[in-house]
């Protein structure tokens, strides 16, 4: 039974694959409820700097920060893109690319250049394919990104944009909406537009500075576009531990099914191979 050997070791396959497949989505669902819990702790600290640095645009206009101020007339447009350093999510990073396709194709077709910063290797490999120049790149994450190696690699981007070469700047991520759901999102990094941001209170505080209120503002500004950063890496963390247990869950069971199909055609050949014995032994007792 040639036939039945090679069912048979297929099926084996498919049972070693599951065994893979479930325990990767076991050590998934480990990981995203630690995901979640970190970043769900940092959106009150992302919440309060915001309504912080609204109430402060609103206390001081006389001073505009760079990062407030629109450079219309650069003839570059910076990315950063937030990615996983694995696959096997689903089409999380799929997405996001898609979404990097088409703007990094507006903006060419505007005549202008694009500068790019890869967070996560999925991301870098896939800039690199379509040609777009990465200014610098923070790979192998893990589940605990360190704020200091993301800032570092955000910092050149954010210098360009500074001294007037870049027009705006536009962070990609996937945003954690449940375990089921996860939503692809383009936010406008820089120019920051104080009228988008939303403030705890309806009316503003004044302050008294201590030291200078530039240096205080300068000092607040850039942590908050650090602190955007961040909270689109760990909300991109989250969703990838839920897609890809939702993934591995959806390969599990899948390969189940595989399993059944190839065991009901084992026992078809199987049966089909006695039935033509059997037929042999009765045609040669009825000739003897």
């Amino acid at each position: 039974m040639a036939v039945g050997k090679e069912i048979r070791t297929k099926i084996k396959s498919v049972e070693n694959t599951r065994k893979i497949t479930k325990a990767m989505e076991m050590v998934a669902a480990s990981k995203m409820r630690k995901a979640q819990d970190r970043m769900l702790a940092s959106r009150p600290y992302n919440d309060k700097l915001e309504s912080i640095i609204s109430h402060f645009a609103q206390s001081n206009p006389e001073y505009v920060h760079p990062f407030m101020q629109s450079y219309d007339d650069a003839k570059a447009v910076g990315l950063v893109v937030v990615s996983t350093d694995k696959g096997l999510c689903g089409g999380l990073n799929t997405n996001t690319f898609r979404q990097v396709l088409n703007k990094v194709q507006k903006i060419e077709s505007k005549g202008k250049k694009v500068y790019a910063v890869a967070i996560g290797t999925k991301a870098m490999n896939f800039l690199s394919r379509i040609d777009v120049e990465v200014l610098a790149s923070y790979c192998q994450v893990g589940d605990k990104p360190e704020p200091d190696k993301l800032n570092g690699a955000i910092k050149v981007i954010l210098d360009l944009y500074q001294k007037g070469s870049l027009s705006d700047i536009s962070l990609f991520y996937n945003k954690f909406i449940n375990t089921m759901r996860q939503e692809p999102q383009i936010h406008k990094l820089l120019p920051l537009n104080t009228s988008d941001l939303n403030p705890i209170n309806d009316y503003s505080w004044d302050y008294m500075y201590e030291p200078e209120a530039t240096k205080l503002v300068d000092g607040l500004v850039l942590r908050y576009v650090e602190t955007i950063s961040h909270q689109a890496l760990l909300e991109n963390i989250a969703s990838e531990q839920s897609a890809r247990m939702v993934a591995m869950k959806a390969a599990t069971d899948n390969a189940g099914n595989v399993i059944e199909e190839l065991k009901l055609v084992y026992n078809k050949t199987r049966q089909a191979a006695i039935t033509k014995e059997l037929s042999e032994i009765v045609a040669g007792a009825a000739a003897v």
